[in-house]
């Protein structure tokens, strides 16, 4: 009797318990914790399982069939391309907009904006990797757009994330161009605004749109709906604020 009601509530958990997978872009992982926080308070069956990457490497996976339901994306081409090709079934949505800033363990004068990166005491740059990281790529545009690009391309160190980025700033570079997000993680207390870390001016990029689609995996899952549905409430865009991302209400 004892082995057939343990069965019986195995059954019953399983039934109104779910497992969802979900892709996201590395310059999130900083906010993940408080946005899955928030969202088990609602929904304490549901275990979200996440896997962080740069948003061209994630979305190759997904065109190779990798098991993900939802995509949160650091840019809005990556999700339009899944959507144009039928693997995700809904057209992407801005849930944030994201901002590059500067990082260096060292005090920087960073009132020279780019120019800062000329200095002869700078000899590597990190920056994600434009090929498949959004931010990569605005931050190539910003030392386009500002004149330093052709006198600074041999410093640049390509990570493969933006979070790989953050590492080699802090490790194996002098400064960093990173994903302003990264800047709010508890861990990362100890730089200060102004003198380990600033905000790169944002008219020398594109605005980075970040978008999430739900993909066909997901099937007709009402805890994918549910998170998908919990990324671009007014929860989750509070959450992204206190990340350093721009909301629009």
């Amino acid at each position: 009797m004892k082995k057939i009601l343990a069965i019986l509530a195995l059954s019953i958990s399983t039934l109104f318990s779910g497992e969802i997978n979900i892709a996201v872009a590395a310059n999130v992982s900083y906010a993940m914790d408080a946005l899955k926080a928030e969202f088990v308070k609602t929904h304490p069956q549901t275990e979200v399982k996440i896997t962080l990457g740069s948003s061209g490497k994630l979305t190759a996976q997904i065109k190779n069939g990798a098991p993900y339901g939802i995509f949160m994306s650091a840019d809005m081409f990556y999700p339009e391309t899944l959507y144009k090709e039928n693997i995700a079934t809904t057209k992407p949505l801005m849930y944030a907009q994201g901002a590059l800033a500067f990082l260096s363990v060292k005090p920087q004068d960073y009132s020279k904006g780019m120019k800062l990166l000329e200095d002869t005491s700078i000899e590597k740059i990190a920056i994600a990797n434009p090929k498949t990281a959004p931010y990569g790529t605005a931050a190539i545009e910003a030392m386009q757009k500002s004149g330093v690009y052709e006198n600074i391309k041999k410093k640049l160190v390509f990570a493969e994330s933006i979070s790989q980025t953050v590492s080699y700033a802090v490790t194996a570079t002098q400064i960093g161009l990173i994903a302003k997000s990264s800047l709010y993680s508890p861990k990362m207390a100890q730089y200060k605004e102004n003198i380990h870390w600033e905000s790169v001016d944002a008219t020398l990029y594109a605005p980075i749109d970040q978008g999430i689609v739900l993909l066909k995996y997901a099937g007709d899952s009402q805890e994918y709906k549910e998170f998908y549905d919990f990324i671009i409430s007014q929860k989750a865009k509070d959450i992204f604020k206190r990340y350093g991302y721009i909301v629009h209400e």
